[in-house]
């Protein structure tokens, strides 16, 4: 069985947005890991544009499955998650202006930084995963790193596969395939995620080397149109219930 991450990051964006309290994004996690989820993701970004530092803290507090946490590489995260000690840190590159993340993080360009905050976080007792671009000289660096997992970034088979560009979705499904296959024969394990969603995702669960797949936009997505008929009862008994 293939085990899905869900990045739960979105439930706070929707919050945020009208500076509130709810939705809560503890909530969510408990509804995903019922679910099915054998993880929640979340990305305590720079900019707090989203995930709050209270989130995590209140996430490890209560969650029965393992919080991944995503985050760039700064003096700032890296002494945040090894004060928390999430279970699992997935290193990513990160820019203030991007809307999400745009590629891979560059552990061949820049092995040695990348190497001590993998150390550190080890020290730490945290599993350090990298999120890499499906590229072989990416996947060799991550190795040199003594990581035990890469997560492969999927972002431009889906984008190929959501524009309908047939040989360019195939193209970078090779390109994810082979990485997942080198991933593993050096040891390590491999997830996977960005972009998938409903429509493109089978074809990327399908490669038995990826043993996760980290989704987050798509779920919260299809989760407010699925989600709503309960919502809007809920808020119909409520109203009911107070003219009696």
């Amino acid at each position: 069985m293939i085990k899905l991450g869900v990045n739960i990051d979105h439930v706070a964006t929707l919050r945020q947005a009208r500076g509130t309290n709810y939705p809560d994004p503890v909530e969510a996690a408990f509804a995903a890991q019922r679910g099915g989820a054998s993880s929640i993701t979340v990305h305590l970004r720079e900019d707090r544009r989203h995930i709050q530092d209270h989130d995590v803290i209140n996430l490890l507090k209560v969650l029965k499955v393992p919080l991944n946490l995503e985050m760039a590489i700064t003096d700032e995260m890296l002494t945040i998650a090894c004060d928390l000690k999430p279970a699992y840190v997935c290193l990513v590159p990160e820019k203030r202006q991007e809307l999400t993340t745009e590629g891979g993080l560059d552990v061949a360009g820049q092995l040695e930084r990348v190497d001590a905050a993998c150390q550190k976080l080890r020290q730490a007792g945290i599993r350090v995963s990298l999120f890499i671009d499906p590229d072989s000289d990416q996947v060799s660096a991550a190795a040199a790193c003594k990581v035990p997992m890469v997560e492969i970034h999927t972002g431009l088979y889906a984008n190929a596969a959501d524009t309908g560009n047939s040989k360019s979705m195939q193209d970078e499904f090779s390109r994810v395939k082979q990485a997942a296959v080198s991933a593993a024969e050096l040891d390590l394990q491999v997830n996977a995620g960005h972009g998938l969603n409903y429509n493109n995702v089978q074809k990327i669960a399908a490669i038995e080397q990826i043993e996760e797949l980290n989704i987050g936009h798509s779920i919260i997505a299809k989760s407010v149109i699925i989600g709503l008929e309960a919502a809007v009862h809920e808020m119909q008994l409520l109203m009911n219930n107070a003219r009696q």
